[in-house]
């Protein structure tokens, strides 16, 4: 036998395995809900001074973009695509922070299977 083994599941964290499993559960279910109300939100990204705007939702769809006519630049069509790009990157990188910010709240920062 492991040194320090004492045998059965969970019983080296000094808790009785229903107990854990319940808290396992309560967890997943506030995950969940977390889940679901980042989905029901709205993000947005900016670029090139705020001169373009992208709103995505917490489903990781674009809802819309808008564009002030000083940045549309017949001459420089790369430059207005860049600033398309980074201004959603930017908004799918708060869903992502948030993900990970109400996610590691509930599960105090430990990594979740689901």
């Amino acid at each position: 036998m492991a040194k320090g083994f004492r045998g059965g599941m969970g019983m080296g964290m000094g808790g009785n395995m229903g107990q854990v499993m319940a808290q396992a559960q309560r967890m997943q279910r506030q995950i969940e809900m977390a889940q679901a109300e980042i989905q029901e939100m709205r993000f947005t990204g900016t670029a090139g001074g705020e001169l373009v705007k992208v709103v995505v939702t917490g489903k990781h769809q674009i809802e819309s973009v808008e564009i002030a006519k000083e940045v549309v630049d017949p001459d420089d069509i790369e430059g207005l695509q860049d600033l398309i790009i980074a201004a959603a990157n930017q908004a799918l990188e708060q869903i992502d922070k948030t993900n990970q910010e109400r996610i590691g709240a509930i599960t105090g920062g430990m990594k979740m299977p689901f």
